[in-house]
């Protein structure tokens, strides 16, 4: 069985995101780029399987630019059989990739398709559930434990949900989208980032999978969310019930 990982290039998380100027969007010149935390922990758990004999394959698949290749490079690192690299200078939103994915479904055939549960960057948490729609496959969001059966042809998956823990069976081939606690990424060897430097990449584009790029949203403005308030020390419990009754007004 073969499984592919959607991934997506990101400003790193541990950058201090700065709006541009025109409050077009966020700098991201001379910027710190790395894959999304969420896809990281996708292609492992990927990759886990595939460990386990579970699948003979690992593919990898970035959209966006040429910078893309780094992202790509570093899944290879990891363990990734091949990489594929949907190359578009187009901004790029959850319904198109959704649909890039589906063609791309069609010419991999992979029995499980798995991705972030959403990005850091924009947060949509969307891209999944819409790649499970066009496919008609079933979905198993925000997992915190996936357990394959070869045998039966289904997977198991334990998901994150506001009341606590829910577990679903879905029949292969399904659609996965990984949550926090799933795993913890491994990190990429000196070995292996040198091998996957010289591995190729597959590049296609959002024409040759006949697919139309059109933008559905629109960005009017971007602005840094509102500085907080300084914190107030307190002298007494007294004082605290008064300015939560009679200025919080939350008692």
């Amino acid at each position: 069985m073969r499984i592919m990982v959607a991934v997506k290039r990101v400003i790193d998380y541990a950058v201090k995101i700065r709006v541009k100027p025109d409050k077009s969007g966020v700098e991201t010149n001379n910027v710190k780029m790395s894959m999304n935390p969420f896809c990281e922990i996708a292609l492992e758990e990927a990759l886990r399987i595939k460990e386990s004999g579970n699948a003979s394959e690992v593919v990898v698949v970035s959209m966006g630019g040429p910078q893309c290749a780094e992202t790509l490079r570093t899944g290879l690192a990891m363990g990734a059989d091949r990489a594929i690299h949907v190359a578009t200078e187009t901004s790029l939103y959850p319904l198109a990739v959704a649909k890039l994915l589906q063609s791309l479904v069609a010419t991999e055939q992979p029995g499980l398709v798995m991705l972030g549960k959403q990005a850091i960057d924009d947060d949509c948490n969307q891209t999944g559930q819409m790649v499970a729609g066009l496919l008609k496959w079933p979905q198993g969001t925000f997992a915190s434990k996936v357990v394959l059966d070869k045998e039966k042809q289904s997977v198991t998956v334990d998901r994150e949900v506001d009341g606590g823990l829910e577990t679903v069976r879905l029949d292969l081939p399904a659609v996965i989208t990984s949550d926090l606690r799933l795993n913890q990424p491994r990190y990429a060897t000196l070995p292996n980032i040198m091998k996957a430097k010289s591995k190729t990449i597959k590049k296609v584009t959002p024409e040759e999978l006949q697919v139309q790029i059109k933008p559905d949203l629109e960005i009017l403005e971007v602005v840094d969310p509102p500085k907080r308030k300084s914190g107030v020390m307190l002298s007494s419990v007294d004082e605290l019930i008064d300015k939560l009754k009679n200025e919080a007004h939350v008692i």
